[in-house]
């Protein structure tokens, strides 16, 4: 069997999942039923697209089905750019489902989620395998209406119907600039092949056009700035199994999208695009990284600094277009692979992360970081997983966040290189702000895992809680897993990838099989070079010895006293740090120009009893200034437009003439 016909093997497997899931989904055994066998299928589609991947097939594979538009047929092709997103896809699928075999049976309301969690992963598989824009677009759309039901599962809970209102309004939005995009794509001719489209010469103001239109598209399913609205509203509703799937994987999907059309099918890039590029990606990633740090909730702090990975995958993007446009392939190699791992390490670390928001929230009802704390006593497998995620995602070594933002710093010193001085300038701004981006992350998880699972418990619900499932603990281990391996042996995954920047750039970094004790060299040995192993072994050593020396000669004795309470002789738990107090530094350096903040304290006047207070006020700028505006404009209209709904029948007649006697009056100009 060919490898493309396995794989839409494993959609129809995924589709018939769907539907027995309408059968079954009110039975008790459901559960177990449809995760097992999208577990068993992500698993075979997983093994089969790494197997594709390694196997560094020289030719694609084309698969042309009798469905879709009648002159074209629905074409499907498996390469080497398809087959590492479908790595992505797929191992997402098949963690999200070990995870749901555990997770959800506590889920109450199965038949709404059961149906569309195969649906969606078989959407995002086609998606990857459509080779023709008609296809695509279907295929889309279908994995939006599949998430958008999965987000609107718990549709009675307070703010939910909007998060799915919000997300099917920008869904639209960015389909619609996905039509466009492929209708200049295909030009007079009208061909919406790929192959035709690939083969085909573009103007350098449609290639312009066409950029834009998918930065609107794609960005806006991925979370740039500021087509970012709905992650932070959608992301945090969905069941938590699911969250991590449109959080680590299905914003990876738009981000081939972008990738398949402006790397693929439009032609050699110039370098002004790159700018566009590296400037939006810059800004969403401080941008993301900064609604981040001021969040309480667990779940929409991790859509929010997913929004802050897709900036720093757009700022990789960005660079490999400005390299090649100049004709500088080893650089343009080095910033497409560091972005493409990125993306790979970006959905393991953030997938382990949203398991281990889900299993808080299990365990303890609760999403509000300021009413938990000490869970590392109750929870300690999920701590343990959850740390390695936020190691992870701080970029520290040895996990896989360090390699490849490291690799993205070492595109960056690059940039002197480029003739252009534009360039010259803009590449090292958006490296500062992509180590800004880097240290405000490592700050932000910090409280990501301190305040929830450090200190004391600030609720009866979180002293009360306890571990989760084993399925649950196993899928987030798992990620664990492959966060190390991948931060250790970041040159067998550098090596994997190099099919797929040889298919698009026509170049590739070194061969990091080659470096000695499994270092890696994105250059050359005499510029630069890294070895997560020795690193490892040398934070191993390193604490291990001073664990050693600490419990060798200091003193033996166990001495137990009160915390510190700022002198308060009875400490509470309510004198810990907080969400909010943590983020408070950041929140006066930044908060005036990105968020309008303002500290509203409240204090009784001397002799009254009643305890001061605080009140942090915070704006979304780029809501209030672009949305709502917009959102005020459709309303009005809407009202003015309802009288239409009340005239007579001669009035509506002489509608409909006036409108016909117009459209002939534009056919006779346009002639």
């Amino acid at each position: 069997m060919s490898a493309i016909i396995l794989q839409m093997a494993c959609v129809a497997g995924l589709l018939g999942s769907a539907v027995l899931a309408i059968v079954l989904s009110r039975s008790k055994g459901a559960t177990a039923v449809i995760y097992g066998m999208t577990l068993a299928v992500s698993a075979l589609a997983l093994i089969a697209s790494l197997r594709w991947l390694l196997g560094a097939t020289a030719s694609a594979a084309d698969l042309t089905l009798p469905i879709g538009l009648p002159w074209l047929g629905a074409h499907f092709r498996l390469d080497a750019l398809a087959s590492f997103f479908l790595v992505v896809v797929n191992l997402g699928g098949a963690t999200a489902s070990l995870y749901g075999l555990g997770y959800g049976h506590h889920e109450s309301a199965p038949h709404r989620v059961l149906p569309f969690f195969p649906a969606f992963l078989a959407g995002m598989n086609l998606v990857v395998l459509a080779d023709d824009a008609f296809s695509f677009l279907l295929c889309w759309e279908f994995m939006s209406l599949a998430s958008w039901a999965l987000v609107m599962a718990h549709h009675r809970e307070t703010g939910n119907a909007k998060a799915g209102y919000i997300y099917l309004v920008m869904a639209s939005f960015g389909t619609l600039a996905l039509l466009l995009a492929f209708g200049l794509l295909a030009g007079p001719a009208g061909d919406y092949g790929f192959a035709a489209i690939r083969g085909s010469a573009h103007t350098t103001h449609a290639a312009a056009l066409v950029l834009l239109l998918m930065l609107l598209g794609a960005g806006s399913k991925a979370g740039l700035v500021p087509l970012h609205v709905w992650l932070p509203l959608a992301h945090p509703a969905a069941p938590s199994h699911v969250s991590a799937l449109m959080s680590g994987v299905m914003t990876k999907v738009a981000v081939y999208g972008f990738i398949r059309v402006v790397f693929d099918l439009l032609g050699p890039p110039t370098w002004p695009a790159s700018a566009v590029v590296l400037f939006l990606g810059s800004v969403t990633a401080v941008m993301g990284i900064l609604y981040a740090m001021m969040e309480k909730d667990l779940k929409r702090l991790l859509a929010y600094s997913t929004i802050e990975n897709i900036g720093i995958v757009f700022v990789g993007l960005g660079l490999a277009l400005a390299f090649q446009a100049n004709g500088m392939k080893l650089a343009a190699a080095l910033a497409f692979t560091a972005a493409l791992l990125h993306v790979l390490n970006h959905s393991f670390f953030k997938s382990l992360l949203f398991f281990g928001a889900g299993a808080v929230l299990t365990a303890t009802g609760e999403r509000d970081m300021d009413k938990l704390g000490g869970l590392i006593h109750r929870m300690p497998f999920t701590s343990a997983a959850v740390l390695a995620g936020c190691v992870a995602i701080s970029a520290l070594p040895p996990f896989n966040g360090f390699v490849s933002e490291w690799l993205m710093f070492q595109a960056v010193l690059q940039s002197p290189e480029l003739p252009q001085w534009a360039l010259k300038i803009m590449v090292p701004a958006v490296g500062a702000m992509l180590a800004l981006a880097a240290a405000l992350a490592a700050a932000c998880f910090v409280k990501f895992f301190g305040i929830p699972f450090l200190g004391r418990p600030r609720s009866p619900a979180a002293e009360k809680a306890g571990e989760v499932d084993r399925y649950s603990q196993a899928a987030m281990f798992v990620l664990a897993a492959l966060c190390l391996l991948a931060g250790i042996l970041p040159g067998l995954v550098i090596d994997a990838l190099s099919p797929v920047s040889l298919e698009i750039l026509s170049g590739r970094m070194p061969i990091q099989a080659d470096e000695a004790w499994l270092s890696i060299a994105p250059i050359a040995d005499s510029k630069s070079s890294y070895n997560g192993l020795l690193v490892m072994v040398f934070i191993t050593v390193a604490a291990s010895l001073a664990v050693y020396v600490i419990h060798r000669f200091a003193s033996r004795a166990l001495r137990r006293g009160p915390a510190w309470g700022c002198g308060f002789a009875d400490p509470t738990p309510a004198a810990q740090y907080s969400s909010v107090s943590f983020a408070q530094p950041i929140r006066r350096v930044f908060g005036a120009f990105a968020f309008d903040a303002r500290d509203h304290v409240e204090m009784p006047p001397p002799g009254d009893t009643r305890p001061a207070r605080l009140r942090i006020e915070l704006h979304d700028r780029i809501w209030e200034v672009m949305y709502q505006p917009i959102a005020a404009a459709v309303a009005l209209s809407s009202e003015r437009l309802n009288r239409l709904q009340f005239l007579t029948i001669r009035r509506y007649l002489s509608l409909v003439f006036a409108t016909l006697v117009m459209l002939l009056l534009v056919l006779a100009i346009w002639s």
